[in-house]
C-alpha cells in the first residue's frame, strides 16, 4: 500500500496533468480538423510533461532514423510505452481497435492520430494497411506493438507478421523504400533500485490487471528508469521476404531487451 505522501504527490500529479490536459486538447483537435503541423508535436509535449510529473527518467541509447517512410517495431510492456515512446519524437502509434472505446484514453490517442486495428475482422486489413501506408508516405513515423499484446517486462514475445507485411507490402507496391527500424523498452529501476523479475509487474500492465489500480500504482510511485535502445534501421524494397524481416526484428529487438535487463 502506497504511503500517504505517495498518495498525496499522486493526487497532486494528477490534478496539475489534468489541469495541463485541458490546456492542450482544444488546440490539437483545431490542429487535428485543420490539418495543421503542430498536431505532430502537442502529443510529444503532453508525453514530456506527463513523464517528468510522475518521475520517468529515460536512458536513450541509439538514435532513431532520419529516413522516411519509418516504421518502428517495438516490444510492449505497459500503458506506460505510450508516454515513454510519445515524449522522443513526433509520432503516432498502431494500436487495437478496442482502445479507440476506452474512456481518457481512447479521446487521447484519437488525438495523436492513431491507427487503430481491428483484429477480429479480417476484412479491415487492406483499409488499415492502406492508411498505415499513406501516413508513412506522408512522412510520419509509426509505431508498431510487433508482439501484438503486452508482456511482464522480463522477455520479448514472438512478433506477428502479418501487419507488419501488409503495410510495408503497400508502400512496396508504389516503388517506395521503406525504414523500418526495432526498438527495445526496458523497465530497469524504481526509485533508482533494479526492479528484478520479481517487482517488475509494478510497470508491466499484462493479463487481467485492472487499469485503474495499475495507473494509481504507477503514480504513487513513479521514479521509474527506462532504458529505450534503437536497433540499426533496415531498408527494405518490395523485394523483402517479410518474414524474414519479422523474424530479423523480432531477434534484434530480443537481444537488445535482454542486454539492457542485464544492466549492459
Amino acid at each position: 500500500m502506497a504511503s500517504p505522501m505517495a498518495r498525496i504527490k499522486a493526487i497532486l500529479t494528477i490534478g496539475v496533468l489534468g489541469l495541463v490536459t485541458l490546456i492542450l486538447i482544444p488546440p490539437q483537435w483545431l490542429a487535428v480538423k485543420a490539418g495543421w503541423k503542430v498536431r505532430k508535436q502537442l502529443p510529444m509535449i503532453w508525453h514530456r510533461i506527463a513523464g517528468r510529473l510522475v518521475g520517468f527518467k529515460v536512458q536513450q541509447i541509439g538514435k532513431p532514423a532520419t529516413g522516411r517512410p519509418l516504421l518502428i517495431t517495438a516490444n510492449h510492456v505497459s500503458w506506460v510505452d505510450i508516454p515513454v515512446i510519445g515524449a522522443l519524437m513526433p509520432l503516432s502509434f498502431i494500436a487495437k481497435s478496442e482502445v479507440a472505446g476506452w474512456p481518457i484514453f481512447g479521446l487521447f490517442a484519437k488525438l495523436q492520430r492513431t491507427v487503430f486495428v481491428d483484429r477480429q475482422r479480417r476484412s479491415d486489413t487492406g483499409r488499415v494497411t492502406s492508411e498505415i501506408a499513406d501516413r508513412m508516405a506522408a512522412g510520419d513515423a509509426m509505431v508498431l506493438f510487433a508482439e501484438g499484446t503486452s508482456n511482464d517486462g522480463n522477455c520479448v514475445l514472438p512478433f506477428r507478421s502479418a501487419l507488419l507485411g501488409a503495410a510495408t507490402r503497400q508502400l512496396g507496391e508504389t516503388q517506395v523504400d521503406v525504414w523500418v527500424q526495432p526498438l527495445s523498452i526496458v523497465y530497469r529501476n524504481l526509485h533508482g533500485f533494479p526492479m528484478g523479475r520479481q517487482f517488475r509487474p509494478h510497470v508491466a500492465w499484462y493479463g487481467d490487471m485492472e487499469l485503474p489500480d495499475h495507473l494509481w500504482g504507477v503514480f504513487c510511485d513513479g521514479a521509474l528508469d527506462v532504458v529505450i535502445t534503437w536497433g540499426a534501421p533496415v531498408l527494405i524494397t518490395k523485394d523483402t521476404d517479410r518474414k524474414s524481416l519479422s523474424r530479423h526484428l523480432e531477434e534484434e529487438v530480443r537481444s537488445l531487451t535482454v542486454h539492457a535487463l542485464a544492466g549492459n
